[in-house]
């Protein structure tokens, strides 16, 4: 069983998500878009794969916006393609952040600014606990989605909505993949001064995650169990796929 995990970038990586389908059994096919020497340029080309060659598909975060089609449109706008690729074949694919976002658009939602951006560890509440916990998890944005006409919203906070279910597709808002590791990565690569300017102590974030690792460990094993268990075993809908 393989997954494609398109990884936007050098930063954002995996994590406790990848981990967990590895013990359950799945090979992680890597397809990163932005190389490490092109992360202040990321305007470049790429060859997707197939999607309907996988049995699963999940999008990573990134630090660009989905609609920002000066600094990304050379690939958002094909990706946005795969991911109803694989919706029309009923491949199931899980969206973080960024990639959630983007199955938003692909599905007849849309993205903006939020009024508010979203650093640290925030709680959310959930209408389904067996598959989104209520949290806390890690969040870092800047931009929210409007849902699709044809989703069912799970889980929210204040802010933004936090994650989505459409056929077999699970978007969510946090990151779920968030170890210490990454969030190394973030803080070396402009986080340190994104914190800065909204007011989160950097060094105390870096505790908090530290301590927080067991037990968002122990909930993405859960989030995952329930995007192949519940939510990628769902029947194929038949519904019309939006364009």
């Amino acid at each position: 069983m393989r997954v494609l995990v398109i990884q936007h970038d050098h930063i954002c990586l995996p994590g406790a998500v990848g981990d967990r389908l590895i013990e359950r059994g799945y090979e992680l096919v890597l397809h990163q878009v932005v190389e490490a020497d092109r992360f202040t340029d990321p305007s470049v080309d790429t060859d997707f794969p197939d999607p309907t060659t996988y049995d699963a598909v999940v999008a990573l975060g990134a630090p660009w916006s989905a609609y920002d089609h000066a600094t990304i449109g050379s690939w958002v706008l094909p990706e946005l393609e795969l991911l109803r690729q694989a919706d029309a074949a009923d491949v199931p694919v899980m969206g973080i952040c960024f990639g959630g976002q983007l199955l938003a658009l692909a599905h007849g939602g849309t993205v903006a600014r939020a009024p508010q951006p979203e650093l640290g560890w925030i709680a959310i509440s959930s209408d389904d606990p067996e598959i989104v916990d209520p949290g806390p998890w890690f969040q870092w944005h800047y931009d929210r989605w409007t849902l699709p006409p044809a989703a069912t919203e799970l889980a929210r906070n204040p802010r933004a909505s936090q994650a989505f279910v459409l056929g077999r597709n699970l978007a969510l808002q946090f990151h779920p993949e968030m170890t210490p590791e990454i969030l190394d990565r973030w803080l070396a690569t402009g986080g340190l001064r994104e914190l800065d300017s909204v007011g989160v102590d950097s060094q105390q974030l870096r505790v908090e995650s530290d301590g927080m690792e067991p037990g968002n460990r122990a909930r993405a094993s859960r989030l995952v169990d329930a995007f192949l268990d519940q939510v990628a075993t769902r029947p194929a809908s038949g519904r019309e796929r939006q364009v």
